[in-house]
């Protein structure tokens, strides 16, 4: 059986029924408004199925109790939005920081500088997050997924606004962080140059709606 997702209880879209290892990376693909992003929320615990269920380790992730679901959230999923959240006023590494703060975990600024390295910002830790460019803030988004070595790996269009090179080396990091840690890469995009990077689809039918006779 399928997932079918939705704003409140009007369904917008149904995703097939798919299993996704650690490791694998699979693409949503679709126009603005067609649910993408509703169907990536879904699967991060941010919105409920209308029918369906997301599992993840094995457990029925969607149908734990809304405080449960953030926990797991917290700390076995990593997710890039789309407008990254990242809070002006903060460094950029207290941004990172704040990730295991939102789980109830310590604070390991050593690691938080780490993944900093790995997107190659470290330079840039002591720095106001409003003064980054938008490819810098992307990069920023990603470390800052990264920083709990989630299990799951979620992105929502996140190369939309970035040019050729920015959107290049974005996809890059999260296929690296993948690799690198077995997270299951889901990206929701309409970006059709990432088609040629990532093959694997997650197929996304938008909901039809009959007009009335």
């Amino acid at each position: 059986m399928g997932l079918t997702v939705g704003r409140g209880r009007t369904p917008v879209g149904s995703l097939e029924d798919a299993a996704l290892g650690a490791g694998d990376a699979a693409l949503i693909l679709g126009p603005s408004g067609s649910g993408k992003t509703t169907a990536l929320f879904t699967l991060a615990g941010l919105l409920p199925p209308i029918d369906g269920m997301v599992r993840l380790d094995g457990e029925a992730f969607s149908g734990l109790p809304a405080h449960r679901r953030a926990t797991v959230r917290g700390r076995r999923m990593g997710v890039v939005f789309q407008d990254m959240h990242l809070l002006s006023g903060l460094s950029v590494l207290d941004n990172l920081l704040l990730a295991p703060f939102a789980a109830g975990l310590p604070q390991d600024r050593a690691a938080a500088f780490e993944r900093l390295r790995a997107v190659g910002l470290e330079h840039l830790a002591d720095r106001q997050a409003e003064r980054l460019s938008r490819g810098e803030a992307q990069r920023v988004a990603v470390a800052r997924a990264m920083l709990m070595t989630p299990r799951l790996l979620l992105a929502d269009e996140p190369t939309a606004s970035l040019d050729d090179a920015n959107a290049h080396q974005v996809v890059d990091l999260l296929l690296e962080a993948s690799r690198s840690t077995g997270a299951t890469l889901v990206i929701a995009t309409h970006d059709q140059r990432l088609t040629c990077r990532i093959p694997g689809r997650l197929a996304l039918h938008p909901c039809r709606i009959e007009a009335a006779a």
